[in-house]
Formats: C-alpha cells, structure tokens, sequence
C-alpha cells in the first residue's frame, strides 16, 4: 500500500513538472502561431515585416544619399578650383589688382634690366649683375605680389567670422540670404566688403550663387570661404536650418582663429631665432666693411671674391629657406 503511494506521488510530480515544461515552450509557441495568424490575416509576411521601413526612415535615407553625392561633387570642384588658384592671373587678383599677367611680366623685366644696368656703370662684373639682376627681375616682384596677397587674405579671414553672424542673425530676424550679403556688402571692412559687393553684382546680373562664391573663392583661397559656400551650396540642395549651419560654421571659424593665433605665440620664439640667424652673416659682413674697407673690398674686386660672395649668397638663401618651412604651420 504504501509503495502504491510512492508510485502515485510520483506519477502526480512527473504530471505536474510536464504541464510546467509545457507551458513555458507550447505556450510560448502558440502565442507565436496566433501572432502569425494575426499578421497573415493583417496581409504581412514575416519577411516583408522585418524589411518595411519607416516613411522617416526613407527620407533620412535619401536625404544622406542626396548630402553624400553633393559632397563628392564639391570634392571634385574643390580640386579643379584648387589649380585655378594657383596661376599668375589669379594671384594678382588674390592681392586685390587688377592688371594683366603680361603687365607683371613686362614690368619684372624692366626691374631686372635697370638693375643690370645700374651695377654695370658701377664697375662690377657681368657675372655679378645678371645674378642680381635676375634675382631683383624675377623674384623680387613675386616676393611683393605674395606679400600683399597675403596680408590682404589674413584680414579677409579675420572679419569673415563676423560677416557670418551677420548672415546668422538675418536669418533668424526673417531677412533672406540676399539681402544679408547686402548688408555685408554695404557695412563689412575690406577685404570683405568689396567682395561680397562683387559678388552681389553677379547675382543681381544672373549669376549663380554657387558660381559666384567659385569666382570669389578664385580671388580669396581660404578654406574658410571654401566651407561657407559648402554649406551653402549643401542647404541649396537638401535644405535644412540655415541659421543652425552658419552659426557652427561661425564657431568652428573663431576656433581655427584661437588656434592659429595659439600657434602664432608657440613659434615666436622659433621665428626671431630664425630671424637672428639670418640677419647675423650680412650684418658682420657690413660690420668689417665699415671698419676695415680694404679687407672686405677684395671681395667685390676680385673673381675669387665674387664666386665666394655668390656661394654665400646662395647657402644663404637656401638656409633660410629651410629655415622659413621649418616654422610655417599648416592647419
């Protein structure tokens, strides 16, 4: 009796753990066989529920398709506008003349020919005038040219953050993007002003905004004015808040600023090391010449002397142009 017991007990445990495991994975799979009913009387598949998208999750799609293809099609202008840069004619533009590249070189040849000149009717040799001749003639007009150039794109680049909010608070006041670079064009400083003032002269005649921030990018290469007409030309396309896109434009602008002004202060004292190492030969050469003239004039009367002087001269030039790379930063 009591083994028949012990046999039922056991038999009733045996039942009650099945119906338990039974409930957690039969259970489980005809909520997943009702939940297959319902999409199937709902016309959905499996499948097709795992692939349908979100109407919003299309948009953003396109909408990143539709910002990739235009930064790829800027990648490539970038590059065309990049070499058109770097000819004499836009040079000269860039230094804010307006004169023909044939004008320059007219002009650097008349510079190099008085110099020749001068130093032959003081006595010095052939070979000694043409070097400095050439040297006046062919560099000395390009050192100015890209001396200017690069003052005139220096205060360019530090008002053109402040050009920026202008646009940034006209956006969010209402005004339409024209009329802000109207504004820019009557009140900014120069640079600035006169070229937003061109370029509002090309649209009102049809000109293209993008094409005509690529005609001020040609007269201006700052990769600051290349990142506003991208988001420009991106905001064109895509749309999107353009008041939001200029003022992080405006503040990644005064960052590189801080920066540039940060590395300035860093390498100060690199610059007037390499100043003083540069100025030291010619300046104790100047020195024994006022002091003993008869030992120094052999060097400009003799051939020997003016081969020395031109060796010189030359590990001069070549020092401190190392010397010159060595302390620029890019960034």
């Amino acid at each position: 009796m009591e083994s028949m017991s012990i046999y039922l007990i056991a038999g009733l445990a045996f039942i009650s753990v099945a119906g338990l495991g039974w409930a957690f994975s039969g259970g489980g799979g005809t909520k997943s066989a009702g939940a297959k009913r319902l999409r199937a009387v709902a016309g959905e598949s499996p499948n097709r529920r795992s692939k349908r998208k979100l109407p919003g999750a299309d948009q953003a799609g396109t909408r990143r398709k539709q910002i990739q293809q235009t930064l790829n099609d800027l990648d490539l202008q970038q590059k065309e506008k990049r070499k058109r840069t770097l000819t004499l004619k836009a040079r000269i533009l860039q230094a804010g003349y307006s004169f023909s590249p044939l004008s320059f070189h007219i002009t650097s040849l008349v510079i190099g020919t008085l110099t020749i000149a001068i130093l032959l009717l003081t006595g010095q040799s052939l070979l000694i005038a043409g070097a400095f001749g050439f040297g006046t003639g062919f560099g000395l007009p390009r050192w100015f040219l890209g001396f200017v150039r690069k003052r005139r794109v220096k205060k360019f680049s530090l008002e053109f953050a402040n050009a920026i909010d202008v646009i940034v608070r006209g956006v969010k006041s209402g005004l339409p993007l024209n009329e802000c670079l109207r504004i820019i064009a009557r009140e900014a400083p120069a640079p600035v002003g006169p070229e937003f003032k061109m370029l509002n002269e090309g649209m009102t005649v049809g000109v293209d905004l993008g094409r005509g921030l690529e005609k001020m990018y040609e007269r201006m290469p700052l990769s600051e004015l290349n990142f506003f007409a991208i988001v420009l030309t991106i905001q064109q396309k895509t749309g999107g808040n353009l008041a939001e896109a200029l003022g992080n434009l405006s503040t990644v602008l005064r960052a590189r600023k801080m920066m540039r002004e940060k590395i300035g202060a860093l390498s100060s004292e690199a610059k007037a090391s390499s100043m003083i190492i540069g100025s030291l030969p010619p300046l104790v050469m100047l020195i024994v010449y006022v002091t003993t003239p008869a030992y120094m004039s052999l060097m400009f009367t003799e051939p020997l002397g003016h081969m020395l002087l031109a060796g010189g001269a030359s590990w001069m030039a070549l020092g401190i142009f190392v010397m010159s790379r060595m302390i620029s930063f890019d960034f």
